[in-house]
C-alpha cells in the first residue's frame, strides 16, 4: 500500500511539478493562462477605466477652479464688515464701553486663552476678573455648591461679567490647584435671581449623581425627558414643578447633548460642563438659563 510519501509508482512522480505528461488544466478553468476561453466570472472582465477627462466626452462642461464669494474676497489688512464685528449677544457698546479695535489689527490671543475667550468677551463689552476681586468670592461659594463634586480648594478663576439673554451673567472656570499650577476642570456660567429660588439639580439621567440625600424627584409630564433628564428638589412644589412643565425648557434640554448640570444655590441659577469656559459655551449656557430662570419666574 502506498501513502502520499511513497514516491515508488506515484502518479506525480515523473519529475515535472505541473503533473503527469501530457496533462494540463482545463480550458473553462484557465487551463492555458492565455487561452482565449478561459472562464471568467461574470462581470469579472471590466472594462479599462478611461478618465472622465473635460472637453472630451461632455464637451462644455469643463469645470473651473472654486473661487470664493465676492464678499468672502478680503485681504488681511481689510477692516471686516459691520455684521461681522458684532458679539454674539448684540452690537458692541457704544461710548464708555470696550472701545473699538483699529480697523486691520488682529485680536491677540495670549497662550492661556486657547479659545480666544477674553478677548471675544472685551469685544462684547463684558467685564474680566481673575477671581480674586472682592465680588468673585460668591462665585467661589457658588463654585463650592456645584453638583460635580470640587475640591475643597477649588475657586471660580477667569470670570467674565456680562449681559445675555437678558440676564446678568457671570462665566467662570472652576480651577483646581495641582501642585503649583492650576488647573481648569469645569465651565460655569450663572445667573443671580431676585427673591427666594427652591433649591434644584436638573442633570442628564446618564451621569452620576451624588449628595441627593434629602432630594426629592420631580417628574415631568413628558416620558422621554424623565428618561433622560431629572429633576431633583428639596420639595415638590409648582415652582419647580414648572421647570420640567415649561415646553421651551424641556425642548432646549431635550436638544442639547445631556452635556451640562443646571441648579440653585446662594442667589444664583447655574449651569456646569466639564470644559473650558469659550464664547460658544457662554451662548449655550445663556439660552438654558434665561429659559429656567423664565420659567421660575412665570410659576411665581
Amino acid at each position: 500500500m502506498s501513502t502520499p510519501r511513497d514516491r515508488d509508482g506515484d502518479a506525480f512522480d515523473d519529475g515535472r511539478a505541473d503533473g503527469p505528461a501530457g496533462w494540463q488544466e482545463p480550458a473553462h478553468l484557465g487551463g492555458g493562462k492565455d487561452t482565449p476561453d478561459s472562464w471568467q466570472p461574470a462581470g469579472w472582465d471590466l472594462p479599462v477605466a478611461e478618465p472622465d477627462r473635460p472637453g472630451t466626452e461632455h464637451p462644455g462642461t469643463e469645470q473651473q477652479p472654486w473661487q470664493p464669494s465676492a464678499a468672502d474676497q478680503r485681504t488681511a489688512d481689510e477692516p471686516a464688515p459691520a455684521e461681522r464685528r458684532r458679539g454674539r449677544f448684540g452690537s458692541r457698546p457704544g461710548p464708555g464701553g470696550a472701545p473699538d479695535l483699529p480697523a486691520g489689527q488682529p485680536i491677540v490671543i495670549p497662550p492661556a486663552d486657547p479659545w480666544g475667550t477674553q478677548a471675544w468677551a472685551m469685544s462684547v463689552g463684558w467685564v474680566l476678573s481673575d477671581g480674586t476681586a472682592p465680588e468673585d468670592a460668591a462665585l467661589t461659594a457658588l463654585a463650592q455648591t456645584a453638583p460635580v463634586r470640587p475640591g475643597r480648594e477649588d475657586r471660580a478663576g477667569h470670570v467674565l461679567r456680562g449681559r445675555g439673554n437678558g440676564l446678568d451673567l457671570a462665566a467662570f472656570d472652576i480651577v483646581s490647584p495641582v501642585g503649583r499650577q492650576e488647573v481648569v476642570t469645569h465651565a460655569v456660567t450663572a445667573a443671580p435671581v431676585l427673591g427666594a429660588v427652591p433649591a434644584f439639580r436638573l442633570s442628564p439621567a446618564r451621569m452620576w449623581r451624588h449628595g441627593v440625600g434629602g432630594l426629592v424627584q420631580v417628574p415631568s409630564p413628558d416620558p422621554e425627558f424623565d428618561r433622560r433628564w431629572v429633576l431633583l428638589a428639596a420639595e415638590d412644589g409648582p415652582q419647580v414643578r414648572r421647570l420640567v412643565e415649561d415646553p421651551v425648557v424641556r425642548q432646549l434640554l431635550l436638544g442639547s447633548d445631556d452635556g451640562d448640570e443646571l441648579w440653585s444655590a446662594v442667589g444664583f441659577v447655574a449651569a456646569v460642563r466639564p470644559d473650558g469656559t469659550r464664547p460658544q459655551l457662554i451662548e449655550h449656557h445663556a439660552r438654558l438659563l434665561a429659559a429656567v430662570v423664565g420659567a421660575l419666574a412665570a410659576a411665581t
